[in-house]
């Protein structure tokens, strides 16, 4: 109880933290407001994103790729399971060394399990990289947008709605995720038909032979930078790969000794079983022959 009450005054402590934090930016603004008027603006992030098919589909992409990762997560969790039930249903039948086998090799699948975890979602992990390909992008888009419309219409504030600040009020007539959308839309379609006569460039190379220095410059250093980031982000790639490889490896490497160190035990075992059967046999001779 005393731990619920807690909770709730840290998040109503936080809450108040930001009404101050935003009362304190309108009086910084009433402040402004005496020398010149201000523009200020909101947008709805969540509204725009939602609203950006290239979003949408990096969206989906990401959920069936997180979807996929989670499944075979789960299907090892459920296999070290099994391994333990296995273990523990056995144990009264196994000898200690045994027993002593049988844990390490679920310890082994546990750190595999963690290992493979940590490649999925940690802080550098594929989630973490596959998201900054797709995702970055678009929220670029977005950024370039907002830009765009502030240095058009001089606007001084740019809020977030979504954002930690709170907005204890806003009017909707301040809200530009509408236009923020329209010039992204218009921005796609600017790009859309510069592709297309880019097309026609290549097909007719003597259409457009007016390209200044300072562009075709421009477009080396454009084109280097993306070359760079995707042999940048191949690299990182294949370091990882290398990295599962060689935890496969020593995983292998591990069964293996462990199948050995197995093998000779057993060996141990039925060379002491020989013996006192062979010890047992000559005992029963010499009885008869009493």
């Amino acid at each position: 109880m005393i731990y619920f009450f807690g909770m709730v005054f840290s998040k109503y402590i936080l809450q108040m933290k930001k009404i101050f934090l935003f009362v304190v930016l309108l009086g910084s603004v009433s402040n402004f407001w005496s020398q010149r008027n201000q523009l200020i603006a909101y947008i709805d992030m969540e509204y725009i994103l939602e609203n950006v098919p290239e979003y949408l589909k990096a969206q989906n992409t990401l959920d069936a790729k997180v979807s996929k990762w989670k499944s075979n997560l789960d299907q090892q969790a459920r296999h070290i399971e099994v391994m333990k039930t296995d273990l523990a249903n056995e144990k009264a039948i196994l000898t200690k060394d045994l027993i002593e086998e049988k844990e390490e090799e679920i310890t082994l699948k546990q750190e595999e399990l963690r290992r493979l975890e940590s490649l999925y979602f940690g802080p550098t992990g594929d989630l973490f990289l596959m998201r900054k390909q797709l995702v970055k992008p678009i929220q670029d888009q977005v950024y370039n947008a907002i830009q765009s419309i502030a240095s058009k219409k001089n606007y001084d504030f740019i809020f977030e709605k979504s954002s930690d600040l709170v907005m204890l009020y806003s009017n909707k007539k301040y809200d530009i995720s509408d236009l923020v959308l329209s010039t992204i839309d218009r921005t796609r379609l600017s790009e859309e038909k510069k592709d297309q006569r880019n097309k026609k460039n290549e097909k007719n190379p003597l259409a457009d032979t007016e390209i200044s220095e300072k562009q075709q410059e421009l477009i080396d250093k454009k084109e280097a930078l993306i070359t760079e980031k995707k042999e940048e982000l191949a690299n990182k790639v294949e370091e990882k790969k290398a990295l599962v490889e060689a935890k496969k490896k020593e995983i292998a490497d591990k069964k293996e000794a462990l199948a050995k160190k197995r093998e000779e035990q057993r060996k141990i075992l039925r060379e002491k079983q020989e013996a006192l059967n062979k010890k047992k046999e000559e005992e029963k001779k010499k009885k008869n022959q009493e």
